[in-house]
């Protein structure tokens, strides 16, 4: 009879446990169903983004950018990697290119061949963006007679190599100061009068995947590309009301000079496109997206990236960039 009363009164308080707890078992099922709903449209709603932006583009018609912003395109740092292949993609929709760089022998070059392949107009500005103010002037009186249509901002410079911030000479410090950021604010100052007299036009903004998180053994040339992406939104939310487009345009590593200090990276892979092959996806989300990796491989580097704790991103980054660091030190002692 004791065993039997204990049981039973082990039933009753395990009935009574379950139902005060049922209303909590409802609750969690609720949040539970509203989370599952909540993931299930965002992921439906990104993989309509990444269509629309990335696949849509490639089926469709391509857009008459000559008619939606204008009849010449300004490219900096054009002679070499992005830029160039970025301008040979405007030119490829008929538009005008005025090319903007260092070296007078490539840039006739690129400009001959551009004009040869596309049948445009093409023109090219000499000016080296790390001598501070000096170039500027020159460039307004050039281009003060111009339709402006588009603007590229591409021109960067990066340390040969990943290293510490007091290894980094101030020479070079002053060069991503100058040609990284300065660039960007100056060229924008001189065509967007323009643009917002017409009311249309476009601005790019070249930034990078190291602008996600902070990265370590990248400090400036990142804490430079993340200027690029604030200055770009925050622009666009200005005069967008005004008919200016304007994108920042996150890559991630393409296949150029500019990857050279690392073997893994500096030829043509799956994540790692030629620039050619970046420009020709990237020039199709313009009017589209005013924040965007351009290509869908770099899109899922970048979300990755930006999902990561910071800690982890910080950490892998260092490491690998140490080993980049320690084998082109290497090869120089060699």
């Amino acid at each position: 009879m004791i065993t039997m009363a204990a049981v039973d009164r082990f039933y009753l308080l395990y009935r009574e446990i379950s139902r005060s707890c049922n209303f909590y078992v409802e609750a969690l099922a609720i949040v539970g169903a509203w989370y599952t709903v909540r993931k299930c449209v965002s992921l439906a709603f990104n993989t309509y983004s990444m269509l629309r932006l990335h696949v849509i583009p490639k089926l469709g018609g391509e857009i008459d950018l000559v008619k939606r912003y204008g009849k010449w395109a300004v490219v900096t740092g054009s002679t070499d990697g992005i830029g160039k292949a970025y301008a040979e993609e405007l030119a490829k929709r008929g538009v005008n290119i005025i090319l903007i760089s260092r070296n007078k022998e490539k840039l006739e070059a690129v400009s001959k061949s551009i004009t040869e392949t596309y049948k445009v107009e093409t023109d090219f500005i000499v000016a080296d963006f790390s001598k501070g103010r000096e170039p500027y002037p020159a460039i307004k009186e050039a281009l003060k007679d111009r339709e402006i249509g588009i603007l590229v901002n591409n021109v960067g410079v990066f340390s040969s190599h990943p290293d510490y911030f007091t290894n980094l000479s101030e020479d070079v410090l002053w060069d991503m100061i100058h040609v990284n950021i300065a660039s960007a604010n100056m060229m924008v100052h001189i065509v967007l009068p323009g643009m917002v007299e017409k009311k249309k036009g476009a601005i790019v903004n070249v930034s990078s995947t190291a602008s996600c998180q902070p990265t370590p053994m990248m400090t400036i040339y990142g804490a430079s590309k993340t200027y690029l992406d604030y200055f770009s939104r925050a622009l666009h939310y200005e005069y967008a009301s005004k008919g200016i487009f304007v994108q920042s345009l996150i890559p991630s590593v393409t296949a150029t000079k500019m990857a050279t200090c690392s073997s893994a990276v500096s030829k043509r892979s799956f994540f790692f496109p030629s620039a050619e092959e970046y420009a020709s996806h990237a020039i199709s989300t313009l009017g589209l997206s005013t924040r965007t990796t351009g290509y869908w491989k770099h899109a899922i580097q970048f979300t990755v990236g930006e999902r990561l704790p910071e800690w982890i991103w910080a950490w892998f980054t260092m490491y690998l960039h140490r080993i980049v660091r320690k084998k082109a030190l290497t090869g120089k002692v060699k």
